[in-house]
């Protein structure tokens, strides 16, 4: 009997020992991304395709920058951060939770103005003192949080810099992040959106009615970096990013790549 315990112990450390390193092989062979809400569909594939060339598991989470920044800056086990603004990566940096060293402008993207489909408004000219606030009417203007979400940040600052932003504040739908901000529009829950470019071509549910131009607010670029606790195989992740295949499919999703290619 005492044999019999001894042996079934021995199985049982055996196991324990087989499973642990089991784990941490399967840890090593898998990282987890935290990126902007609006990279969701190219990010998908991206990674997809990053999977099937490197063999490693990628793990993505989807919100808004601040709100993922915040996380990781609590302790979340995120390798890599792709922001849809500066501000959010710079933060990181700050923070201490994000290597600096191995950051790079990866994308840009566009400010544009969105109805639902079925909607009878056409095309709109912006232009200084835009009376978006008519056009808008009794309805909302759905876009991320003016006071955190890159998005919304952006549709701030262009309000301001057109001159109307004191107009339409009380009008604004602020959401959590900008693919919030695109239901809304895409649901005929606010007449009107302002989201990226790349969030409208995915959304058969809305049209653009009106791109921003680029001098009414500052150029949105997404940075990408590894955490400060970011496993291995992210080096590779961060240089797959900038490889030509990650390049066609981020293009073919309307993103502008702004980092030099890898391959």
């Amino acid at each position: 009997m005492v044999q019999k315990k001894r042996f079934a112990a021995a199985v049982a450390v055996a196991l324990a020992i087989a499973l642990t390193g089991h784990s941490a092989a399967a840890q090593q062979n898998s990282i987890t991304v935290f990126a902007a809400a609006s990279m969701k569909n190219a990010l998908d594939d991206v990674d997809a395709a990053f999977s099937k060339t490197n063999g490693v598991k990628v793990v993505a989470s989807y919100d808004a920058s601040s709100a993922l920044i915040k996380q990781i800056e609590a302790g979340a086990p995120a390798d890599v951060f792709v922001s849809a603004d500066l501000k959010w990566m710079d933060y990181g940096v700050q923070k201490k939770v994000i290597k600096n060293d191995t950051r790079v402008n990866l994308l840009g993207n566009t400010l544009v103005l969105i109805a639902p489909k079925d909607s009878k408004v056409g095309n709109v000219t912006i232009g200084p003192g835009f009376d978006l606030a008519k056009l808008a009417g009794d309805g909302r203007i759905a876009t991320g949080d003016v006071r955190a979400v890159p998005v919304g940040i952006y549709a701030k600052e262009a309000l301001e810099k057109l001159g109307v932003w004191a107009s339409v504040a009380s009008k604004m739908a602020m959401t959590a992040n900008v693919r919030a901000a695109l239901i809304l529009v895409a649901r005929g829950e606010a007449p009107f959106g302002i989201v990226y470019s790349t969030d409208a071509k995915v959304e058969p549910g809305v049209k653009i009615v009106a791109t921003f131009p680029e001098n009414t607010h500052p150029p949105i670029i997404y940075p990408v970096a590894a955490t400060t606790n970011a496993r291995p195989a992210t080096a590779a992740y961060l240089a797959f990013l900038r490889s030509s295949t990650a390049r066609t499919i981020f293009q073919r999703y309307g993103f502008a790549v702004l980092a030099k290619p890898t391959s």
